[in-house]
């Protein structure tokens, strides 16, 4: 490993999927790349950010459900900086279809990871904390400006090698968006984030930019 590579430095991003699709994640640290992990086992994910002593970790899924029954505050705002994302119903409406599949699939891997890690309530603390973030969002915060989300692999891999990022390692668009969380949570460690939401339906957080 780099010698100069500091642990408490070191974030996670995860994509999650529905159960038989999984969990992608990847390790960062500063602009490199540590190295990346998918598995439909949560606790392979929570062993994964513990290894490389990741202080935060970013989800791609929400870590709430909506308190109204369509969507959540967070989902709003984002729409309202043209920003669009998927909207989530409660968690009893999201039981007649089967699309929310992978949201209940997050909800398990916050689970595990709240044993290690306390999930971002809207005041950030100094400890080991799990956010949730959305790809989409940050690659339009990293480039300051609304940008189409199509088509999604090139314009991701495109974004993150704005930011300096070597991405062989990230083989598919699940690893390019579990990257882009990574991002997002390194971001937030520095202090350079804006967070959207509330404590009852929770949190989506992006780095400054837009």
């Amino acid at each position: 490993m780099n010698s100069n590579i500091k642990h408490h430095e070191t974030v996670v991003g995860i994509d999650v999927g529905g159960i038989v699709k999984g969990y992608h994640a990847v390790a960062i640290n500063g602009q490199v790349i540590l190295g990346v992990k998918t598995s439909t086992d949560p606790a392979d994910i929570l062993a994964f950010c513990l290894s490389h002593q990741a202080n935060v970790v970013a989800v791609d899924a929400p870590c709430g459900w909506s308190c109204n029954g369509s969507s959540r505050e967070a989902e709003r705002k984002l729409l309202q900086k043209r920003i669009s994302c998927f909207s989530t119903p409660s968690a009893e409406k999201a039981k007649e279809s089967s699309f929310y599949g992978w949201v209940f699939n997050g909800a398990v891997l916050y689970q595990k990871l709240l044993s290690h890690y306390a999930l971002f309530d809207g005041n950030k603390t100094a400890g080991m904390c799990c956010i949730e973030t959305f790809p989409h969002a940050v690659v339009c915060a990293l480039a300051g400006s609304i940008i189409t989300a199509k088509p999604k692999a090139i314009t991701r891999r495109l974004a993150l090698e704005s930011q300096n990022y070597k991405t062989a390692l990230l083989s598919n668009v699940d690893f390019l968006d579990a990257a882009l969380c990574a991002v997002s949570a390194s971001h937030f460690r520095l202090n350079n984030y804006q967070a959207f939401g509330n404590t009852e339906e929770g949190f989506i957080v992006i780095p400054n930019g837009i």
